[in-house]
């Protein structure tokens, strides 16, 4: 029988937890603490470098820098026309409908469409080897390269932006800060400690390795689509 990865896994990193004098992720131990005071301690005392100038709209700018990067944007108002704007991307991009969305998602309302739209197939799920359009959202967007932050949960599955052909992401305006540092300052405000998994994503997955020819989604996506909410 081959054992479960994930619990030969846990049981590694608790073990070393345990040797380091730490207690339960989830709740914290002495040492935790102290680790975190240290670190808050560390970050206050060394100011940050300057950034590069991103102009007085970082909505704008965010736009400006994630087109540069191949992401296409599209904005709506409020969450209730994403479904809207996302199914009229994928027509037009004769794209399949049928989406593996984060399970947060299904409060919104999917099914109210207009009558010249086609319905969408959501599924609220983590993507699987065959689906081709993953819909998920971003921690941040940090404007001055046009850069998602996304961070790791059972309820935010990594793999929506990284094994599908088209990730679609879902951005509210309010979430783009200027800076890299200032996406990290948030996530340390609202995390006590750091997800699983962090990810950066600047448009589609590139790379020019074989003869310096760019090839399009060789590590994942061949589109991210963001659509800006607010």
């Amino acid at each position: 029988m081959i054992p479960d990865t994930s619990i030969a896994r846990q049981s590694i990193l608790r073990r070393i937890r345990q040797a380091q004098g730490h207690g339960d992720p989830a709740k914290g131990s002495p040492a935790d603490l102290v680790r975190r005071s240290e670190r808050d301690a560390y970050l206050a005392e060394h100011p940050r470098g300057l950034g590069p100038s991103i102009g007085a709209d970082v909505v704008d700018h965010f736009c400006t820098q994630a087109q540069r990067m191949a992401s296409t944007v599209d904005r709506v108002p409020s969450e209730s026309e994403v479904p809207q704007a996302m199914t009229r991307y994928l027509v037009d991009m004769d794209l399949s409908l049928r989406v593996a969305a984060w399970p947060g998602f299904s409060r919104i309302d999917f099914t109210t469409k207009p009558a010249d739209l086609p319905a969408l197939e959501l599924e609220f799920r983590a993507p699987r080897g065959d689906d081709l359009v993953g819909l998920g959202g971003a921690f941040a967007g940090i404007a001055e390269t046009g850069t998602l932050m996304l961070l790791s949960s059972a309820q935010t599955p990594a793999s929506t932006h990284l094994l599908p052909e088209t990730h679609i992401a879902l951005l509210p305006v309010d979430r783009i800060v200027a800076h890299y540092e200032d996406a990290f300052a948030l996530m340390r405000a609202e995390h006590a400690e750091p997800p699983r998994a962090m990810n950066l994503v600047s448009g589609p997955s590139r790379t020019a390795d074989i003869e310096q020819t760019l090839v399009m989604g060789a590590h994942g996506p061949y589109r991210v689509h963001i659509i800006l909410i607010g």
